[in-house]
């Protein structure tokens, strides 16, 4: 059973090297004998750490118990130190109990091994070992010399989201594993839609309650899962699973959903006939991206295609010249891997787009200008009407004009003659 949980814990937290404990030789003083990691032994916070040890007791010594201290390296470590007790528990410092226990409980196996979970920094430091028994029927205790050394490091470790298949219409569910495979605190995990701090309402999905996975008696791994029905409007779509261990210490993973979009023709998609010029425009889209077939160009020997691309979007455009005009639509055919889409499009020719698109538009203008011409002759008759009346009443006339010219005229001398 010891085999099985460190082979875990070895290859689970990041506190031990990836093949193995690298152990020092052992360090033996009157027979009692203690084996430790060699190095230093990393953690992150948040997570859990493992100090693996192994311990002998000289002839006659029946261990009982086993205390572990941390303190600094060139101190002494006393019963204020001490952060694990299998025999007296509450003389633990509070900020270690409950956070460490025995990897095995039966200490007359050897095995010192303790697992300390829900890491923080200030865990970081020199941990030693005494084990307490009875020696010749009385209660004694030996303290080792040789200490493990625990260095603590900020969280670093993703949670791991297992994404599916993904296809349009059907309903899938995302699975994220918080990282370290402690039996401490559980952790809180969340699912959020978008990047880390966006928020996205666009989709609500079910998440199923916390889930906790014994795999050893000291070893538990945990997950969540986020179940939905799959849309177009989901490819590309970034998710994000953020997992809370105690103290604040958060970590998280951003995915981006690929999801299977069966081809599809869009209704932005025309021909038109100009003279003896057929222009053909097909648009598409699909993931995988589709490509375009004109099923019409089997009987052609001239002709364009041009392709672009845009993302999941695919534009063909089909350029054609056509002597005789019998077909009123060229059909369009987008496939991919996963499907196909066939649409008929109808052919209009430029006369009969320009009647449909400025037929009433002419019509408008013609009766506006009409109506205008009217107005405008309507007031210049009446103006002239004006001016002639105008006219009329100031101008004199013939008679009037000879009558003054007369009585301006003086007599002349004949006259005076005369009389």
């Amino acid at each position: 059973m010891f085999v099985l949980i460190w082979a875990t814990l070895l290859f689970s937290v990041r506190s031990n090297a990836d093949t193995g404990v690298d152990w020092r030789r052992p360090f033996c003083d009157r027979g009692y004998c203690i084996t430790l990691s060699k190095g230093e032994i990393t953690a992150e916070a948040g997570l859990c750490v493992v100090i693996p040890c192994l311990f002998t007791t000289g002839y006659g010594f029946i261990a009982q118990h086993i205390v572990w201290y941390k303190c600094e390296a060139y101190e002494l470590c006393d019963d204020s130190d001490i952060i694990f007790n299998t025999n007296r528990n509450n003389e633990v410092q509070s900020g270690f109990k409950g956070r460490v226990s025995l990897l095995e409980p039966d200490v007359n196996q050897g095995n010192c091994s303790i697992i300390v979970n829900d890491l923080t920094e200030f865990d970081s430091g020199s941990y030693q070992l005494r084990v307490n028994g009875f020696l010749n029927g009385r209660e004694v205790g030996y303290t080792f010399y040789t200490r493990a050394r625990v260095s603590v490091k900020g969280l670093t470790q993703r949670p791991t989201v297992m994404i599916p298949p993904l296809t349009e219409g059907q309903q899938t569910t995302l699975t994220c594993t918080a990282p370290g495979l402690c039996s401490g605190s559980d952790p809180e995990i969340t699912w959020m839609w978008g990047g880390a701090g966006e928020t996205d309402s666009r989709t609500t999905g079910n998440i199923t309650a916390f889930k906790t996975e014994d795999l050893t008696a000291v070893t538990q791994r945990h997950s969540s899962t986020l179940t939905f029905n799959l849309l177009a409007e989901h490819h590309g779509t970034d998710i994000t699973c953020k997992v809370s261990f105690t103290n604040n210490i958060t970590t998280e993973e951003m995915v981006t959903l690929n999801v299977t979009l069966y081809p599809k023709i869009l209704n932005s998609s025309k021909c038109e006939l100009q003279s003896v010029v057929l222009t053909c425009v097909c648009i598409s889209e699909g993931f995988p991206l589709p490509t375009i077939k004109w099923p019409l160009l089997k009987n052609q020997a001239e002709y364009s295609v041009t392709t672009t691309v845009s993302n999941h979007r695919v534009n063909s455009t089909l350029t054609l010249t056509v002597k005789e005009h019998s077909n009123t639509a060229v059909e369009c055919v987008s496939s991919s891997e996963v499907g196909e889409a066939k649409a008929n499009l109808i052919i209009v020719t430029s006369e009969r787009r320009e009647a449909d698109e400025h037929g009433p538009c002419a019509v408008l203008l013609w009766t506006v200008v009409a109506v205008v011409s009217l107005i405008v002759n309507v007031l210049c008759i009446i103006l002239l009407m004006f001016l002639w009346i105008t006219r009329k009443k100031v101008k004199p006339n013939q008679e009037d004009r000879t009558y003054m010219s007369l009585k301006k005229t003086d007599p002349s001398p004949e006259y005076d003659v005369i009389v």
